[in-house]
């Protein structure tokens, strides 16, 4: 079986692009939450992690951007720094044993609301003939197969959340076990839509305000949207290049509550996280930092408290584990990527990216949540949680690359 090595990452996020931008507001404690606006609709809640200064022609051209969804289009950027950062010639074809897998929840949605408000509200009857292949979710992995050359094995995974995760996860595999030489995976999510809003509202999930992880006193998620690419690759692979390795993907588990559609199970995301530390080879004791799925509703970060009990202990109380997402929003199907990249980065730097907007102690969220400020730790092995509706869990694990 192959090591499994990250050589390069790429990110588009709230806080513009490039994965510099993205950790630089992680190590910060930077908020990307911001007001927003929609040209229809009426929402209640006008807050969220978006990129309200993208302009895609600074990226692609005019008859390109009538082709891309803005799911497809944040994929491509950080796939593309992803690449130069890895030292991949991106002139030269990948070919047959380079896969390309890319995560997403909803797909193109800013193109099927688009379409549906044109053709029940405008009453245009002549329907965009690029609409399908924009709204697909597997069209960010096709978009990036075709701009480089890639002819291995391509597909989306959509599991909501985890979403990101499980495509690493499976790429990961594939590189392992030698069907692929090297992976192009992540995901992307750009669904912060007036009808989207308005759906996540009806459930009552949304912050009015400020989304506060494993806080007393935190009311609800912060919906964000961006993209999170990572090449990972054999050693073989990565040798021949003279590539340099960002860190070791050791471990990856994923499992299914198979209960409730929407309420957690924490036995099950247990299981995940025993399975991720199991395959990375290494003891519950010797994880230095948690990226929790940390979503700031009140269910779910109870339960996922209870989940890191069950894995680590009496130590769950004083081992670093901090919620990002209102730092970057929750980007479903891509903020599995983000966090990890951001996990990778406090692991090189040996910083603890904090959870802000932590009012206090919530007695049933016992934990070290990094509270409001980051600090200097040793990170050896580092963490990432993913946890979707569906009752779908996806848990990776990293350490250095040596």
């Amino acid at each position: 079986m192959n090591r499994v090595f990250i050589t390069g990452t790429g990110a588009i996020s709230a806080h513009g692009a490039g994965k510099s931008a993205l950790w630089n507001a992680a190590r910060e404690g930077t908020s990307g939450a911001m007001p927003i606006e929609f040209e229809r609709g009426m929402n209640a809640v006008r807050i969220a992690g978006r990129y309200n200064d993208y302009d895609p022609l600074a990226h692609f051209s005019a008859e390109e951007v009538s082709r891309l969804d803005r799911f497809s289009q944040f994929a491509i950027i950080a796939a593309f720094e992803a690449m130069d950062e890895a030292g991949i010639d991106r002139t030269e074809p990948l070919g047959p044993r380079t896969a390309v897998i890319v995560g997403t929840g909803i797909g193109g949605s800013t193109s099927f609301e688009d379409g549906c408000y044109d053709f029940f509200a405008r009453d245009k009857r002549r329907v965009n003939p690029l609409t399908v292949p924009r709204v697909m979710a597997n069209a960010a992995a096709c978009q990036i197969g075709m701009r480089t050359g890639a002819t291995g094995p391509s597909f989306a995974v959509s599991s909501a959340c985890s979403s990101a995760n499980q495509a690493i996860g499976v790429a990961a595999l594939m590189v392992k076990s030698g069907a692929v030489d090297r992976a192009i995976t992540g995901g992307s999510e750009t669904m912060i839509t007036s009808a989207v809003v308005r759906a996540w509202e009806s459930m009552r999930v949304l912050t009015p305000n400020a989304n506060r992880p494993f806080s007393r006193g935190r009311n609800g998620m912060l919906l964000g949207e961006g993209a999170g690419i990572i090449i990972l690759e054999n050693e073989a692979s990565m040798t021949a290049r003279g590539a340099t390795p960002q860190a070791e993907l050791l471990g990856y588990g994923t499992t299914s509550d198979a209960a409730d559609l929407l309420r957690p199970d924490a036995a099950s995301a247990a299981r995940a996280m025993k399975m991720a530390i199991a395959e990375a080879g290494i003891d519950p004791d010797n994880i230095d930092y948690v990226n929790a799925h940390g979503t700031g509703t009140v269910l779910n970060d109870i339960t996922e408290t209870e989940a890191l009990g069950q894995v680590f202990g009496e130590r769950s109380s004083t081992l670093p584990v901090s919620s990002t997402k209102p730092i970057h929003g929750h980007c479903l199907g891509a903020s599995p990527a983000l966090e990890l990249i951001i996990a990778l980065h406090a692991m090189r730097e040996s910083w603890l990216p904090p959870t802000i907007n932590w009012l206090e102690a919530d007695p049933k969220c016992p934990l070290d949540v990094v509270a409001n400020a980051g600090r200097a730790a040793e990170i050896r092995f580092a963490m990432s949680n993913s946890f979707a509706f569906g009752g779908i869990n996806a848990v990776v694990v990293i350490g250095p690359p040596g």
